[in-house]
């Protein structure tokens, strides 16, 4: 159904006269300024707001929460949950909300959703936050070839955090055999979940598209250079533009910039 890209310019211009017929459209107008009037304060890029990561850190402004990331460890953020994982993909953490009237039946729950063998399971306090934390491990069901039905296969370490009204999970998981290589990683980001109260962090904005309207004729590369934008970032903000950074842009038209 996607429109054949070889003949898709030619078909939308025929689409457009077909329809300016139908429509009868009289001293009809390209509406340029009013659509990108429209688009005004869009956020650009990533809301920290949402969650970022600076220096091996993770801030929530929203959330108002923080914990470190394992250094060297990449990680992806989504409203769901943050991830993390070292290179050698050999282990995974993350972040989500649990369901649960209190620590203890979060828990419970994601014991039965993860098929886990509980091995240990202690209740504590995280920088005033009351959590309980669970080792289990993942089991075969069944034998095959020489490994025996029981054998363990996948070691997870989950912390519950009770924080404000929301219930989260912390949760580590590796191969049984690697589970001790990055247990220190697991227990250094869950043990150090706390409160944010770093003001700068806490009001961080994200960037936000702009509308300029130039003064002077002059090319695009020379107007968002006098408005900021960064050399690096001139190519990127040319496709915003939907423009080459050569076009001459005249005095009184619109365009995007980034503040």
């Amino acid at each position: 159904t996607h429109p054949d890209p070889l003949n898709r310019k030619e078909t939308v211009a025929q689409l457009a006269s077909e329809w300016q017929q139908k429509l009868a459209l009289e001293n009809a107008k390209v509406g340029r300024d009013t659509y990108l009037n429209m688009l005004d304060g869009l956020t650009y890029g990533e809301d920290p707001r949402q969650g970022f990561v600076e220096n091996s850190t993770f801030y929530h402004p929203e959330l108002k929460f923080q914990m470190p990331v394992p250094t060297g460890w990449q990680y992806q953020n989504s409203p769901q949950q943050f991830q993390m994982a070292p290179q050698d993909g050999k282990a995974l953490m993350f972040l989500a909300l649990a369901q649960g009237e209190d620590v203890v039946s979060a828990a419970n729950t994601l014991i039965q959703h993860y098929a886990l063998q509980s091995v240990n399971s202690s209740q504590l306090t995280i920088h005033g936050n009351t959590a309980i934390e669970v080792i289990g491990n993942q089991v075969t069901q069944e034998a095959s070839g020489e490994t025996p039905a029981g054998t363990p296969t996948v070691k997870v370490k989950m912390t519950l955090i009770q924080y404000g009204d929301l219930i989260y999970q912390l949760t580590g998981v590796s191969a049984f055999e690697d589970f001790n290589s990055y247990a220190a990683q697991f227990n250094g980001t869950m043990s150090q979940f706390k409160k944010l109260t770093d003001p700068e962090k806490l009001n961080r904005q994200p960037k936000r598209l702009r509308l300029y309207k130039t003064t002077q004729s002059k090319s695009l590369r020379d107007q968002l250079t006098d408005k900021g934008i960064p050399n690096d970032r001139l190519d990127e903000w040319a496709i915003v533009n939907g423009m080459e950074l050569t076009d001459i842009v005249s005095a009184g038209t619109t365009i995007k910039v980034l503040k």
